[in-house]
């Protein structure tokens, strides 16, 4: 009999990248069952988004609501309420004391993408400036503003034409937040005018970066820098949305307003939907016609969303949020004493990361984060790895996660990272 993962093979291109070889039967909350029976604690939540647990019973609720009423009309074409309430709710709560207006897509690279088209449109520039280690999708566009070459953007070709990247601040490879506006200063003289600059895209925390969270100092220099030059500020909140720093954005940490967010993930709780939400004379400049998409606010989505934002608030998930990571950190902490492999161990809220090196060289072990990857794997906890050098590995459980679960997969965790030193 042919197994799930040769027809895979057979069937889906290589390029569909599989971290496990794990294929879901069913999920509640923190956990998923395989077509074996296999019962796994998932510390990815499909890449924070279900961080109101898998199948939340109001999200599922929400989306049959929405299933008995209708699945589809592309709002372009018929529009309907839930879309605009949901609009109306996203510039109510985003960080900013101005009007806002917002636009609904359908993935995190296609909001990245609306963010950027907003952008040139209304400042009439067309170059953008990025982070080295930031990631924002793998569209043309997204990869073009992406700072990591493998496996993002290796064998596509060229990219668009003025995209700019500085170096992100991290201390702890050896970018202070000094040297890194230093870089951008340089970027200027050097490369391009900052008058012809549209917009400056900055993830509040690193995703696939490796989880470095930005500098508050930093943050607000940026920000300084684009009023300066009247360039756009873009935060990537796609990965740090909803809950998942302790906040219901990352940036609110900062006291920043940035004049785009993206958003998607965390938003549908599992449903696909994005969003651009931004200063509203901005979100105006493009005309009729520019933004939209075939099933940009799906309502399947749309009714899902409401849900997310009904149960982050109702069950204080930014509180529940801060409580685990701190757990969560306290933790690796100890176990680093047993361990030093680990480097760092970072992050706000339940946004958490861990870094190894090499106890030898002291350089990046992707190795080392790999064996306890594939440690963890084995008794049952799905982790994923990050980072440029592929020497993170990166945690973001459904912040609803129950506490007996949690704690099970802190002893796994820490099982793991001592045998892969054996």
């Amino acid at each position: 009999m042919t197994s799930l993962t040769d027809r895979k093979n057979a069937a889906i291109s290589r390029g569909v990248g599989m971290t496990t070889q794990i294929y879901a039967d069913r999920a509640e909350n923190s956990e998923i069952w395989d077509k074996e029976g296999n019962r796994y604690i998932d510390f990815a939540a499909g890449i924070a988004v279900v961080n109101t647990g898998h199948r939340h019973p109001r999200v599922i609720e929400a989306v049959k609501k929405q299933l008995d009423r209708f699945t589809h009309t592309c709002h372009q074409v018929v529009p309907y309420e839930n879309y605009v309430e949901l609009a109306e709710r996203l510039n109510a709560i985003l960080p900013g004391d101005f009007a806002k207006k917002t636009i609904f897509v359908t993935t995190g690279a296609e909001a990245v993408e609306n963010a950027v088209k907003i952008a040139r449109a209304a400042t009439g520039r067309q170059a953008v400036v990025a982070f080295g280690g930031g990631f924002h999708g793998r569209t043309f566009m997204g990869m073009a503003l992406t700072g990591k070459v493998v496996p993002y953007k290796v064998g596509f070709g060229a990219m668009p034409a003025d995209v700019f990247h500085v170096p992100f601040p991290v201390e702890l490879q050896g970018v202070s937040p000094d040297q890194s506006l230093a870089a951008l200063r340089r970027l200027f003289a050097a490369d391009v005018d900052p008058n012809r600059v549209a917009a400056i895209i900055i993830e509040p925390v690193q995703g696939e970066g490796g989880f470095y969270p930005v500098p508050t100092s930093f943050i607000k220099a940026i920000r300084e820098i684009c009023d300066q030059h009247g360039i756009l500020l873009i935060a990537d909140e796609v990965q740090t949305g909803f809950a998942r720093t302790g906040k219901l954005f990352a940036m609110e940490h900062h006291g920043v307003a940035a004049d785009l967010v993206t958003m998607a993930k965390g938003l549908g709780g599992g449903f696909p939907i994005a969003a651009v939400t931004g200063r509203a004379e901005i979100m105006d400049a493009p005309g009729p016609g520019g933004l939209g998409g075939t099933y940009a606010g799906n309502p399947m989505g749309v009714a899902a969303a409401h849900a997310v934002l009904d149960i982050i608030e109702d069950e204080k998930l930014c509180d529940r949020a801060e409580q685990l990571g701190n757990r969560l950190k306290q933790r690796l902490a100890a176990i680093r004493e047993q361990a030093p492999e680990i480097v760092d161990i970072r992050g706000p809220g339940f946004m958490n990361a861990v870094e190894f090196n090499d106890v030898k060289t002291n350089l990046p072990s992707a190795d080392f984060a790999n064996k306890v990857r594939l440690k963890a794997l084995e008794k049952g906890l799905i982790l994923l790895t990050c980072g440029v050098h592929g020497n993170v590995i990166r945690f973001l459980a459904p912040i609803t996660i129950q506490d007996n679960v949690f704690a099970e997969a802190m002893d796994i965790l820490e099982a793991s990272i001592l045998e892969a030193r054996a």
